[in-house]
């Protein structure tokens, strides 16, 4: 009797780990990039950040500062339901061209969405297209996950 794991090819799972750890590492960075644009616009949300800087004020709404903070949201709403839906697909034994691909152009997909939401702004349609790629993608192996254990 074959068990679950032992269909899992080496090289897609590989891709997955690799791919996944640059998209976990993207996520990290937005992080970073949130801090820097509070400190470039001084826009500071907790008194304690302030309290040694006394002319500044309580800064909520800065745009450029909740740019980067929606992109952040989009990444997690986006990229953590991508973690689960791609460790069910390899459990498929997709096609490891077809598969190590997808996890490629997913990852690049969004990065691309973050360099044109939150780094250097480009009309749309650059952000929904870069958004729906993985999302298309996501739905892909959810479907074919689905079909593989009806």
């Amino acid at each position: 009797m074959v068990k679950l794991f032992d269909n899992i090819n080496e090289d897609v799972y590989k891709a997955y780990v690799f791919w996944s750890t640059v998209l976990v590492v993207k996520m990290l960075l937005m992080s970073i990039l949130t801090g820097m644009q509070r400190f470039r616009k001084k826009a500071f949300v907790n008194p304690e950040d302030i309290a040694t800087m006394p002319k500044l004020k309580l800064k909520t709404d800065d745009p450029d500062v909740e740019r980067v903070r929606r992109a952040h949201q989009n990444d997690l709403e986006n990229i953590l339901p991508y973690f689960v839906l791609a460790f069910f697909y390899i459990l498929t034994n997709p096609v490891p061209s077809i598969a190590v691909n997808i996890f490629r152009v997913v990852a690049g997909a969004r990065i691309m969405h973050t360099l044109v939401y939150a780094v250097v702004v480009i009309p749309q349609p650059a952000r929904a297209i870069a958004w729906a790629i993985p999302y298309a993608a996501s739905f892909y192996m959810a479907f074919q996950t689905l079909v593989h254990f009806l």
